[in-house]
């Protein structure tokens, strides 16, 4: 049940950073194009740029867990066999949940101060708040923490799965 709420989740973001990068492509071209032609840039382009960037990632964070596209060296793992495999899968399951939460908890209190004191990026004509970014890089942190655990106790579950997935 858990594997098929995040993958609909997981899925869901993914197309939430694609329409974020596509929307993305357009302004950096019309703050090229207004720069070269118009002498002109759009106004808060770096800001919003660098802000989305660590949005983007943090949304595909979930699906690059979930799908299993994040980096792993098989190598070792594979000469010694089944065995290996799950003790491997138990240990990154649980050291990617621990790193994970480990941003959770770093983001917690930034978070706050970027509420409560309104801080921003930028400045000028347009100021970016700090605060979605945060709360994305909160979000998508813990998403990644409960999915690695959710893999650790798949493989441990894995020796007592009756529908033969291990």
């Amino acid at each position: 049940m858990f594997d098929r709420l995040a993958s609909r989740l997981v899925h869901a973001l993914l197309a939430v950073a694609a329409l974020t990068a596509f929307a993305l492509s357009f302004l950096v071209v019309a703050d090229v194009v207004g720069r070269a032609v118009f002498n002109s840039p759009v106004k808060g382009t770096p800001e919003i740029v660098s802000m989305s960037i660590v949005i983007v990632c943090f949304l595909l964070a979930g699906y690059a867990v979930h799908s299993g596209a994040m980096l792993r060296a098989d190598v070792l793992v594979d000469v010694f066999g089944t065995p290996a495999r799950r003790f491997a899968a138990i240990a990154s399951g649980i050291l990617g949940a621990c790193f994970f939460m480990l941003i959770v908890w770093g983001t917690l209190e930034p978070l706050q101060h970027a509420w409560s004191s309104g801080e921003y990026e930028g400045e000028g004509a347009l100021r970016v708040p700090v605060w979605p970014a945060r709360v994305v890089i909160l979000f998508g942190a813990a998403l990644v923490a409960a999915i690695y655990v959710g893999q650790a106790v798949s493989a441990i579950l894995a020796p007592w799965d009756r529908r033969g997935r291990g």
